[in-house]
């Protein structure tokens, strides 16, 4: 199994529309690195943070599983819809999605300004300039018991107040 992290914009598709939905595509994706780690690397079974990007703030905001191994984005080959690709046939498509499933969302986003001081990350991609901008990461699985940990003791916080 696999780790990675996900982002999307939540004004567009946030980890709420996912538990609403329950499996969802993750299509539209256009970067070809992205489009890549789809199509060759995610498989059923890997699992992956959800990110909320360009949010206030923006961080980890839950846990989805890959549900369906890649395959070509539909939305590509349509000429009305917003991620349509002319370049891009049925014998020879360019672009590639999976689906998510939820699995769980945190009490809190675990913004990314906590994460950047976190030393386990300072290797990962999530950090690393230039990848800023890819919306599928693979994650090396130190950085996900990193993350996972300080979610716990996130979470472990929040009951403590509460209590």
């Amino acid at each position: 199994m696999a780790y990675w992290l996900i982002k999307s914009n939540p004004n567009c598709f946030s980890i709420t529309d996912l538990q609403r939905l329950g499996t969802e595509m993750w299509d539209g994706v256009r970067n070809y690195r992205a489009r890549n780690f789809m199509r060759d690397d995610m498989k059923v079974g890997d699992t992956a943070f959800f990110y909320h990007s360009s949010a206030k703030p923006s961080g980890v905001a839950g846990i989805v599983t890959i549900a369906t191994a890649g395959y070509p984005d539909p939305t590509q080959f349509h000429p009305e819809h917003r991620h349509y690709d002319p370049k891009a046939t049925e014998d020879t498509p360019r672009w590639y999605m999976v689906d998510v499933r939820f699995e769980r969302a945190f009490d809190d986003i675990l913004p990314l300004s906590t994460l950047k001081f976190l030393p386990a990350l300072e290797d990962s991609l999530l950090l690393r300039k230039g990848c800023e901008q890819l919306t599928i990461l693979p994650l090396e699985l130190k950085h996900w018991y990193a993350i996972m940990d300080l979610v716990a003791l996130s979470e472990q916080a929040d009951d403590d107040v509460d209590n």
